[in-house]
């Protein structure tokens, strides 16, 4: 099979490609050969595709295979983890224009959407159904639903209510290998609540970032929406291990808050400077709690969490009655990464640890930036062990870089050897290869690889990224 060159390689794409959006600009291109990864590498992209359809998606597909030219799928651009990256001489999938909710089925409480939609304007529109999405990571305003998918995204309402794989039904994708001839379009999963025919393949799908095919459909579960407004309770800690101290004594009181996060001084600091929200921040850390189980179940619910923050060693806890102070404390957390970036160059992290380690980790946190001579801000998904350290490098500064690095890969193996992964929901991408070597055993990346390279033979989907 040919192998397209740069010299003949825009004309001929263009002459498969007749009648789509093809870009070739400079430009445009270096904006969309990479995500929000720091310091992850990506190559020269041949050119981009802005499809609409699914048969566009198919065309491409099966063109780029005809020529042997790697597919980078992408969506909004917000990962971090180097997984929407463009490798030299690929095509980039640009999926944003597949922005259509194609169904909203209140009777059966799903919604089938292309992979464009925004994760907010899908809450949006169900809502008007009296419906509701959970997931909800922290880009939420900005990331699609497809790039959510592909790094199986979790988010604040995770605790209590699961990840994305847990609402994923059914897909349509692009795909090759074993279905046929690449650009073969497949429906996997299902529609109904139950269904075990076959291999789950929707849910290997989910998570594969873009490795095995080019998802064009996605039905998702839905929940009815919440009753009343959740109460949030706040507490207010001396130490980031204290409040992590909170994090495992509000598991073992049996407590289940549908959000439990952890914001640290440096990115209260960082989005009150910022957006001046009017936040206190004088802790070394803040636990919002987001409790919303109804009417005087949901009050004895907040104050049981209140009083665990009190016995573990907060400060001050109380709740908030203000909707208006919870959701600017919300907000903040939303905010942190934005806030920080502001301040030059972020590395972020997205380990994850059994719930009773995360005191252990955060202590580790604290020490690996004191050892490397770096700053880490630190944000969490807390109740669910997910901790996201934001290692700072000032812009320029060469030595700054290295130890941010270095404390990147000292925070992965702090993780493993506590018994967590590498990634909880940012995805593997080119950032966490090697963490995903040194975490998994030699036979499972062994089966990692076999159905990569059943499902893609010739290595066009995503090259490079997840198994390498």
């Amino acid at each position: 099979m040919p192998t397209i060159t740069p010299s003949d390689g825009v004309n001929d794409v263009k002459d498969l490609l007749s009648g789509l959006d093809v870009i070739d600009d400079a430009d445009v291109l270096e904006s969309l050969s990479h995500d929000d990864a720091e310091w992850a590498p990506y190559g020269k992209a041949l050119a981009a595709v802005r499809p609409r359809t699914t048969e566009d998606v198919r065309r491409v597909v099966a063109a780029c295979a005809e020529r042997n030219v790697p597919i980078v799928p992408r969506g909004a651009g917000t990962g971090l983890s180097g997984g929407a990256n463009a490798v030299d001489g690929a095509v980039i999938l640009d999926l944003s224009r597949m922005n259509r909710i194609v169904e909203i089925d209140a009777d059966n409480l799903t919604v089938t959407v292309q992979p464009g939609v925004i994760n907010n304007d899908l809450k949006a529109a169900v809502a008007q159904h009296g419906l509701w999405y959970p997931p909800d990571p922290a880009s939420a305003p900005w990331s699609t639903i497809g790039g959510n998918v592909s790094t199986n995204a979790g988010g604040l309402c995770c605790l209590k209510y699961g990840v994305t794989r847990d609402y994923v039904l059914g897909l349509e994708a692009v795909v090759g290998g074993p279905a046929g001839e690449y650009g073969t379009v497949v429906r996997l999963g299902r529609r109904t609540t139950k269904g075990v025919s076959g291999y789950d393949l929707a849910g290997l799908f989910t998570g594969s970032e873009g490795t095995f095919g080019v998802i064009t459909e996605i039905t998702l579960r839905l929940r009815p929406a919440r009753r009343e407004a959740p109460r949030t309770v706040v507490g207010a800690f001396a130490s980031v291990v204290a409040a992590g101290e909170a994090v495992a004594a509000i598991t073992r009181a049996g407590l289940l808050p549908a959000a439990l996060e952890l914001l640290d001084r440096t990115c209260l600091r960082a989005v009150e400077d910022w957006k001046h929200l009017g936040l206190e921040a004088d802790a070394a850390a803040l636990l919002l709690a987001q409790l919303d189980a109804p009417g005087r179940a949901g009050d004895e619910e907040a104050t049981a969490v209140a009083e665990v923050f009190r016995a573990a060693g907060a400060i001050w806890a109380e709740q908030s009655t203000d909707e208006i102070e919870a959701e600017a404390l919300f907000a903040a957390r939303r905010l942190a990464y934005p806030a920080l970036e502001r301040l030059g160059p972020v590395l972020t992290e997205d380990v994850c640890v059994p719930r009773s380690r995360v005191p252990e980790m955060l202590a580790s946190i604290e020490e690996i930036a004191a050892r490397h001579g770096t700053t880490i801000a630190t944000i969490a998904h807390a109740g669910d062990g997910n901790l996201h350290p934001l290692i700072l490098a000032p812009p320029g500064d060469e030595n700054a870089r290295r130890a941010a690095q270095a404390a990147f890969d000292d925070l992965l193996t702090a993780a493993i050897a506590m018994g967590g992964t590498v990634t909880g929901e940012h995805g593997v991408g080119l950032l966490k290869r090697a963490g995903m070597r040194q975490e998994l055993s030699a036979g499972v990346l062994a089966m990692q690889v076999a159905v990569k390279q059943t499902l893609d033979p010739l290595n066009l989907f995503n090259p490079g990224k997840v198994v390498g």
